[in-house]
């Protein structure tokens, strides 16, 4: 699944890095939890959470998380953006409240699979 195919999904705000959009996405975690993130997270993988300070986009930077999705309508601050975009971290916004938009991301990415 790509970046793209998740915001068309989530009727996601693209906020930076359109030119990273077909970036392959292997899994996802949402949570407003930074330590929990650390603990489960692995490499290019989506966040979906509605923390919007700039630890939010270190921790996805340590995680080798490619794509951050804010659920809840919520849009970070121009230097929340600016770091993302420096560290080639794509943003997105959604109106979509987490429970939701974590469930439609885990439908969409296990349809064929065996569970």
């Amino acid at each position: 699944m790509t970046i793209n195919d998740i915001s068309k999904l989530l009727n996601c705000e693209v906020l930076n890095c359109a030119d990273k959009l077909e970036s392959e996405v292997h899994t996802a975690c949402g949570s407003d939890m930074m330590s929990d993130v650390l603990a489960y997270v692995k490499d290019q993988a989506v966040l979906l959470t509605g923390l919007l300070n700039p630890q939010v986009v270190r921790t996805a930077e340590m995680m080798d998380i490619i794509c951050i999705v804010f659920v809840r309508g919520k849009s970070p601050d121009t230097a929340v953006i600016d770091l993302a975009t420096e560290k080639g971290i794509v943003i997105l916004s959604t109106k979509e409240r987490m429970f939701e938009a974590c469930g439609k991301l885990y439908t969409e990415m296990n349809k064929g699979k065996t569970l």
